[in-house]
């Protein structure tokens, strides 16, 4: 049982046997909560300067309260701070040693809170702290992605759905693509950051305190907006750390697609792009391979960050206003979550930067699989005022032709188009190439290298 330098157990006298080593393992939580003592200490200064000016502390004790908490944030930092099993989580180790250090003022400073707000507001904090560095790190990403599609913005390459070749794009455009995912990602991390950005200190246990405490006040010190409006809901809510977990397995998705992409890009069969050894490994047996397992790991962090979710949602969905224990499983999986989604951030922006297009590779199958199709079909729309539909079946009859001698649709002879259509001229050849392909593409949002320079020049102003 916890207790502080004067033997008195911490939470209190209502027991009179000491809890059993298993009560202990099961209840401890310094191994995990330590993480937060920062937001621990900056909160309980706040805190006590608000005692302090409501007069329900005295200036000196809270003079000597924020020595110590600054002297324990010092041996934190430096490695020499106690932390404690026997003081179960990260508030009692730091309460128990600010007495250690100052004395019987210390035990005024719990004055008109609970650990059930206290651990509220920690985390919190901690939270925010976390989303402000992932959008650190997305803007890293995004910075990569811009300078690769920078410099292919007019790189064919071609492009897929369902995974089979349908029509050409550039690389350039590509890289865009993700950049805007992770736009979106950032913005739903700041909707976030802004939604639970209110301060849980002051609903104490769940009811509210009778001291004059100036909730304000200590809202303001920690850079929320505003105090909670709720004592129950300040004390039990943990949906910021869904919505933070919810959006985490978004961004950590849209980092497994594009980890994907590399992984299917890199293998011999593909040959579209290159990793340095910087981002890739070798075999144990087999000399020759270059596997690139960054991007598998980067893939597979997605599970562990939606597991995460899944975890705090089972938590917390049978859960009755207001604190329950169970709550104190809410960190470990927002930890590991955000840790596996930071280490995945810097893996791939690393990656992104490190990528080399093999620009001939590219090329060539841009031009594959007859993907300029519909291009041909889009020319007889416009060249002879033809019903989409009918230049569809014509542009289909004209494929199987190509097929049928082995050739791609720029290499059929003007007479032999002239057999399914005889109004063909040859005009059509101006369509029909891959890089006449993508440049056509200039409506709002499409590939055409100028559009890709366009954006490139837009997002270079908004990051």
């Amino acid at each position: 049982m916890a207790k502080n330098s004067k033997g008195q157990k911490m939470w209190g006298g209502r027991f009179s046997d000491k809890p059993s080593d298993i009560m202990q393992a099961i209840n401890v939580s310094i191994g995990f909560d330590k993480r937060m003592a920062a937001q621990d200490i900056a909160g309980s200064k706040a805190h006590a300067n608000m005692l302090a000016a409501q007069n329900i502390i005295t200036d000196t004790d809270n003079a000597a309260i924020q020595v110590g908490l600054e002297d324990i944030q010092k041996e934190i930092e430096n490695g020499t701070f106690p932390f404690r099993d026997e003081f179960e989580d990260i508030h009692l180790n730091i309460e128990a040693r600010l007495r250690e250090l100052i004395g019987a003022a210390a035990g005024r400073l719990h004055t008109a809170r609970s650990r059930n707000d206290q651990v509220a507001t920690d985390f919190r904090l901690w939270v925010r702290d976390a989303l402000t560095g992932f959008d650190e790190q997305i803007t890293s990403l995004q910075n990569a992605l811009l300078s690769q599609a920078e410099n292919h913005a007019d790189t064919l390459m071609p492009g897929f759905t369902h995974l089979q070749v349908a029509q050409p794009v550039t690389f350039g455009h590509h890289m865009l693509a993700y950049l805007e995912m992770f736009a979106r990602d950032k913005s739903r991390f700041s909707d976030c950051a802004k939604r639970l950005n209110e301060s849980p200190l002051g609903a104490a246990a769940l009811a509210g305190t009778p001291y004059p405490i100036d909730r304000d006040m200590t809202a303001q010190a920690l850079g929320f907006d505003r105090p909670m409006a709720n004592s129950l809901d300040a004390v039990s809510a943990r949906d910021f750390a869904l919505e933070a977990l919810s959006t985490a397995s978004i961004c950590a998705t849209h980092l497994s697609r594009l980890a994907e992409e590399i992984v299917i890009w890199t293998s011999a069969q593909f040959g579209f792009v290159s990793l340095s050894d910087k981002f890739t490994t070798g075999s144990s047996i087999m000399p020759q391979k270059r596997n690139p397992d960054a991007a598998e790991l980067v893939r597979a962090k997605v599970g562990r960050i939606m597991g995460a979710l899944t975890s705090l949602t089972i938590v917390m969905k049978g859960l009755p206003l207001a604190y329950s224990k169970d709550m104190q499983e809410d960190k470990e999986p927002v930890f590991e979550a955000f840790d596996a989604l930071s280490l995945a951030l810097a893996a791939m922006a690393g990656m992104v930067a490190d990528i080399t297009p093999n620009k001939e590779k590219l090329a060539q199958a841009a031009g594959t699989a007859f993907s300029t199709a519909t291009d041909l079909a889009d020319w007889l729309v416009r060249e002879m005022a033809m019903p989409f539909r009918d230049a569809h079946h014509i542009t289909g009859t004209i494929v199987a032709l190509a097929e049928s001698q082995g050739k791609a649709l720029h290499e059929l002879s003007i007479e032999d188009m002239q057999t399914v259509q005889p109004q063909i001229h040859e005009g059509v050849f101006d369509v029909l190439s891959p890089q006449a392909s993508a440049a056509s593409r200039t409506s709002f949002g499409g590939t055409a290298p100028q559009n890709v320079l366009a954006q490139v020049k837009y997002w270079k102003t908004k990051l």
